[in-house]
């Protein structure tokens, strides 16, 4: 039974290590661009998009299509670099143990 006190001992401080993490990787950032740069979409840590910019140039109110898909490609890669960061720092804190819905 010891042993198992200690295994729920080192649970809850990996618990509190996870949390803390979580925190700090919400004023982490990533950025993405597409179309050259001309649109931008920064995401943090908790896969929120922060902002995006767009350049007056990519704007063509005759090809509204282009500046979404723009626009999603942006977002896109933003939230996938947002989750590669998140997956480097949970691989860092659990020695790259996988824990299912983490």
């Amino acid at each position: 039974m010891k042993g198992m006190g200690n295994m729920m001992k080192q649970a809850q401080k990996l618990q509190a290590k996870m949390l803390k993490m979580q925190e700090e990787l919400a004023d982490k950032t990533v950025e993405a661009t597409a179309g050259g740069g001309m649109i931008k979409a920064v995401a943090n840590g908790r896969q929120q998009i922060l902002s995006i910019q767009i350049e007056k140039e990519v704007v063509d109110p005759d090809d509204v299509e282009m500046l979404q898909d723009l626009i999603l490609a942006a977002v896109n890669d933003a939230l996938a670099k947002s989750q590669e960061m998140v997956s480097g720092e949970m691989g860092k804190l659990t020695g790259g143990l996988k824990i299912p819905g983490m």
